[in-house]
Parts: structure tokens; sequence; C-alpha cells
């Protein structure tokens, strides 16, 4: 056997540890305020963010499977807060759109996010968290 690999040391482990630890943290913000599960609140932020748009598009965007999109989708239309339109031009698809209860629901989300996005940061100088955004996007960009 070959010592000279630490799974620690290993970027793809490494980045999952920090993902998890970062997101289990926020993660109660939305699932103990509105019951949301992880795919729920990503919807309701492509919504919030984006305006409305098709399942498919949210999928484009997020990089997240039609599956998990089609059940965080109903599960956000039984909270109330998002609503389906036929689409004029092909009625296959449906426009989502937040309704108020959503729009609120994003409204005060996007400001926990953002506390919490500077508490993460705090750890660190400014030109630390600018270096990591960036390596970030360039190592989410594939």
């Amino acid at each position: 056997m070959s010592g000279d690999f630490d799974l620690a040391d290993f970027l793809p482990y490494a980045l999952n540890r920090a993902a998890e630890a970062t997101s289990l943290a926020f993660q109660r913000q939305y699932r103990e305020r509105y019951g949301m599960l992880r795919t729920e609140w990503r919807v309701l932020f492509h919504l919030g963010r984006y305006g409305a748009m098709t399942a498919r598009d949210i999928c484009d965007r997020a990089g997240l499977h039609k599956t998990k999109v089609s059940r965080a989708v109903a599960a956000l239309e039984a909270k109330r807060f998002l609503a389906r339109a036929p689409s004029a031009r092909d009625r296959r698809r449906e426009h989502l759109r937040l309704t108020s209860a959503g729009q609120g629901a994003y409204d005060e989300l996007s400001a926990a996010a953002r506390a919490y996005d500077a508490q993460l940061a705090e750890g660190f100088s400014a030109e630390e968290v600018a270096v990591l955004r960036r390596c970030l996007a360039r190592l989410a960009e594939g």
C-alpha cells in the first residue's frame, strides 16, 4: 500500500466536506422556518432571483435533475409558495412564479443568506474571500 495519498488533501473530498459543513448550518434557516428541503430552497431562490421560468429552465440554470425539481415544485405549490400557469406557446410547459407568500419567504431567506455569507467570510480577509470565490467559480465552470 502506498502511503502518499491523503484523502483529506484530495480536493473533491475537501470541497465536499466544506460544502456540507457550510450548507448544513444554513439549512436550518429554511428547514425550521419553512419546512423546506435543499432543492426546494434552490427552486425558490431561482424563481425569486430570476422571475417566472419553466421547470426546465430551473434544471438548466441550477444543474438539478428534473425529478428533483418536479418534487420541489410540487412541495412549494403545496406550501402555496409558487403558482403554475400553462405556456401560451407550448401547453406541455408551465411557467412557474412565486406567490406573495413565496416572495416573502424568498426575501426573508435571501436576507438570512446574505448575513450567513458575511458571517462565513468574517474569518478571511477580503482578498482571501475574493480569491476563494474566483477559484470556486473556475472549478464550477468545469
